[in-house]
């Protein structure tokens, strides 16, 4: 009996061992997917926080990143419109040297055909916006009062865009239609021709334009006679001295 239940246990010893072997066996085969756990989701779950990490990363950096293009961006802005500032600064400074030296060429023809200002010079060099402010302030006093009234400054700005005398045209304006009380044809105060226009401005620089085209500088007892054949001594004078007012 006794042999008999040694055998048996040495049996049993040798049946568990070998379920031991086969489980452990299992398990290394096997790995966590034997508990029930797959591996497949462990690596997601590992590539998931190294992709949150990665955002992580990202989030604590993007701000930098847009911030510095962001400045970039107004700083090519910033240095456009200095260079459209300098570059409008230019050319109005080239603007205004050019109108001055057409003034100053008119001047020189003028004085070269007659020797003399009859109502006196007039200065250009002082530039474009303190030329119209004089010129129109006075212009606008001495129309005060007249249907040409307050388009001192077109006359002004007119005069310096052709380079002539700014008193001129408000002057004959005076000798032709009393400063456009009168006018034969719409806005043609000027006894100008058989023209006529839409409004002030534009007549006031058409026949500002007419002058420098057509005469000169300034009034001459010779563009009198051109300009009114019949009655140049009483033109000549009478506009000579209404430019002497302004």
């Amino acid at each position: 009996m006794r042999l008999f239940a040694v055998v048996v246990a040495l049996v049993l010893a040798a049946v568990g061992l070998s379920t031991f072997i086969g489980f452990a066996g299992a398990a290394n085969t096997q790995g966590a997917g034997f508990f029930g756990i797959d591996e497949t989701s462990g690596s997601f779950e590992m590539q998931e926080a190294s992709s949150n990490a990665t955002m992580a990363v990202a989030s604590e950096s993007s701000p930098e990143v847009i911030v510095r293009d962001m400045s970039a961006g107004y700083e090519e802005i910033a240095q456009e419109e200095e260079a459209a500032r300098i570059a409008a600064e230019e050319a109005a400074a080239a603007a205004e040297a050019e109108a001055i030296q057409r003034a100053n060429d008119a001047r020189s023809k003028y004085l070269n055909q007659f020797g003399s200002l009859p109502a006196g010079d007039v200065d250009f060099s002082i530039g474009r916006d303190a030329f119209i402010e004089e010129w129109g302030s006075r212009i606008d006093d001495y129309l005060s009062g007249t249907t040409l009234a307050g388009y001192g400054e077109t006359f002004a700005a007119a005069a310096w865009e052709y380079g002539v005398d700014p008193r001129w045209s408000p002057a004959i304006s005076n000798t032709e239609s009393g400063n456009g009380k009168v006018c034969f044809l719409p806005h043609n105060a000027w006894g100008w021709g058989s023209s006529s226009w839409g409004n002030w401005t534009d007549a006031i620089y058409s026949h500002v334009r007419g002058l420098a085209n057509g005469y000169g500088f300034t009034i001459s007892y010779s563009f009198a006679g051109k300009y009114c054949p019949p009655f140049t001594d009483h033109w000549y004078n009478n506009t000579l001295s209404q430019m002497k007012l302004i």
